[in-house]
């Protein structure tokens, strides 16, 4: 029986682009710290050492660790004394990439459907930002953080998509077995991982991302309506 319903966020709660995001992500972050002493390429440089830090997390460090670890290196100086800044370019600066993004209304009434089920909503979101940034991309889809028992973010986890360990520990948090979970994403990769696990899962196929061509046929898959039935008949 199922308990839990875990949605993914960017190209699921959050109908986007990704390769547009990411680019406007950069560009306003780069704007907003250059006059902090961030010149732009050694930043660039830095986002990705950390972000791939974060990917090849072997758990002994939360996500946020990782990323400063590695970011830090790049400019040879513990740059988290500067983390006001940073947190006031999430408040301002990345609230312009809200223009990038779509939005799905259905999204809230798919989640209000799980609810009156009685089912615990999860935001499994890979965790590459921090809670600042995730909740900010909660609200352009329309939802609250509130809304979920749980939010993934690089505070709190301690791996990434597509790990299985990712999942593993979502499920350690909630205290429950893969099999009274349901993973909601639309990347074949990210997402479906979590079948790796145990965890069914349903493929949202309006900003379908399946890069490398992952035979999909044997999962639930479809639009928000055909979601909304999926959930219905749990």
């Amino acid at each position: 029986m199922i308990k839990a319903v875990l949605f993914d966020l960017d190209g699921t709660l959050l109908p986007m682009d990704q390769d547009l995001f990411v680019k406007a992500y950069i560009s306003t972050m780069a704007a907003h710290l250059l006059p902090h002493g961030y010149e732009s390429k050694a930043l660039i440089q830095a986002l990705s050492m950390g972000t791939e830090a974060m990917y090849g997390n072997d758990g002994s460090k939360t996500n946020e660790e990782c990323f400063w670890d590695a970011f830090n290196q790049v400019f040879q100086q513990d740059c988290r004394k500067d983390m006001p800044v940073f947190d006031e370019y999430y408040r301002t600066g990345f609230q312009m990439v809200k223009e990038k993004c779509g939005f799905a209304p259905e999204a809230s009434s798919v989640l209000q459907a799980v609810k009156k089920k009685g089912l615990l909503p999860v935001l499994a979101t890979n965790p590459l930002f921090p809670a600042i940034a995730t909740h900010s991309r909660v609200r352009w889809a329309g939802l609250q953080p509130e809304d979920f028992f749980h939010i993934t973010t690089y505070e709190n986890s301690h791996f990434c998509k597509p790990t299985a360990a990712y999942y593993r520990e979502i499920l350690d948090y909630l205290s429950l077995s893969p099999e009274s979970c349901l993973m909601v994403g639309n990347d074949a990769a990210e997402d479906l991982a979590a079948m790796e696990v145990g965890i069914s899962c349903f493929l949202l196929t309006d900003c379908l991302i399946n890069r490398n061509g992952r035979d999909t046929h044997d999962v639930p898959q479809g639009s928000f309506s055909q979601l909304m039935a999926f959930i219905e008949n749990l």
